[in-house]
C-alpha cells in the first residue's frame, strides 16, 4: 500500500502529468503505478544496483504491472544524487523510496541539499513524494525527516500508513506552490474508462473512494510546528539522520509517534475543495482516522 500511495499521490492530483522519475526500483511496485496512467509518456527509474531490474522482470511482474518491459520506461544506472544533480532534464512527479535512513549513505536521500535539487528539477506544478519509515525508528529521527523536507517544501503535507489502525510509515508530499486537492474531480477522474486500472489499484489496497485516499491525511508544516520544534534539520555537512536512526534500529514505537504526531494534525482548511457533501464525508473520516471523539 504505501509503495503504491508513493506513486498515486504524486500524479493523481496533477493536471497532466507527463514524465515522472523513480528514485530507486525495488519491487518496481511504485515505478509500476506511473504505466497505469494514459496521459504519462517518460518513466525514468534511477536505480544504483545493474541486478534489481532483473530480478524485478523475474519475480515481481504481476504485482508491478510488468514496468521492466513498459516501453516508455528508461533505467539509468546512476546515483540519484548524481542524476539529479548532472541531468538537465525536469519532471511533472519525483518520487523517493531509499534505504532505511540508518543504512550508510541514504541519509544523503534525506537531506535539506537533496530535497533543493529535487526541486529544481520540477516543472511547474510538480509533485515530490517521499517514504519515511515509523518503525525500526525513534521520535528523533522521524522527526528529523519531517523537518527537513518540511523546510525545503513549506507547503508539504503527510499521508499516513497505518497497519490494523496504528501508524506504521508515511508519504511525505510536496508541491512548491501550495497544494489544492479537488476531491470532486479527483473523484470523476477515477470513474472515467481509461482510469478503471488506476481505481482496481487503490481497491487492491482497500481504498475505494477520494475519502479513502485523502483521509489518510496526517498533518502539514504549520500544524506540526509544536511537535517539529526542536527537530535536527539533516544537512550534508553533518548527516545527522543517519546517527539518530541508528539509535532506532531494534525500536517499534511507530504506533506511539504516529500518535502523537496526529495530536496536532487537523482538517487543513484550503487545501481541499469540492462539494458541501464531499468535504463534510472527508472531515469525518479524518477525524475517525486521527482517533478523535468529536
Amino acid at each position: 500500500r504505501l509503495q503504491r500511495l508513493l506513486g498515486h499521490l504524486s500524479v493523481l492530483n496533477h493536471p497532466q502529468p507527463e514524465s515522472v522519475l523513480v528514485v530507486g526500483l525495488g519491487g518496481g511496485v511504485t515505478a509500476g503505478v506511473f504505466t497505469l496512467y494514459p496521459e504519462i509518456k517518460r518513466i525514468v527509474i534511477c536505480e544504483i544496483e545493474p541486478l534489481i531490474p532483473e530480478v524485478v522482470a523475474r519475480y515481481f511482474a504481476e504485482v508491478n504491472h510488468h514496468v521492466r518491459s513498459d516501453p516508455r520506461v528508461e533505467i539509468v544506472y546512476d546515483d540519484a544524487r548524481h542524476y539529479l544533480l548532472t541531468t538537465d532534464e525536469k519532471f511533472d512527479a519525483i518520487t523517493s523510496d531509499p534505504l532505511d535512513p540508518w543504512v550508510k549513505g541514504a541519509a544523503m536521500l534525506y537531506s535539506r541539499e537533496f530535497f533543493e535539487t529535487v526541486k529544481k528539477r520540477l516543472n511547474p506544478g510538480g509533485v515530490v513524494t517521499l517514504f519515511v519509515q515509523l518503525y525500526e525508528s525513534n521520535t528523533e529521527a522521524v522527526k528529523s525527516e519531517v523537518a527537513t523536507f518540511l523546510e525545503a517544501f513549506p507547503n508539504g503535507m503527510i499521508f499516513g500508513n497505518t497497519s490494523q489502525g496504528a501508524g506504521y510509515d508515511m508519504v511525505l508530499l510536496g508541491q512548491v506552490d501550495p497544494t489544492v486537492i479537488n476531491l470532486d474531480e479527483i473523484q470523476a477522474k477515477l470513474a472515467r474508462p481509461e482510469y478503471l486500472p488506476i481505481a482496481q489499484s487503490f481497491a487492491d489496497i482497500g481504498m475505494y473512494n477520494v475519502i479513502d485516499l485523502f483521509s489518510t491525511f496526517a498533518g502539514n508544516k504549520p500544524q506540526l510546528q509544536p511537535w517539529l520544534a526542536d527537530a535536527t534539520i539533516n544537512r550534508d555537512r553533518n548527516l545527522k539522520l543517519q546517527y539518530l536512526a541508528g539509535l532506532g534500529v531494534h525500536l517499534y514505537q511507530s504506533d506511539v509517534i504516529y500518535a502523537d504526531m496526529l495530536r496536532y494534525a487537523d482538517f487543513p482548511d484550503g487545501t481541499f475543495t469540492g462539494s458541501p457533501e464531499m468535504l463534510a464525508q472527508l472531515r469525518e473520516a479524518m477525524r475517525q482516522q486521527h482517533g478523535r471523539q468529536n
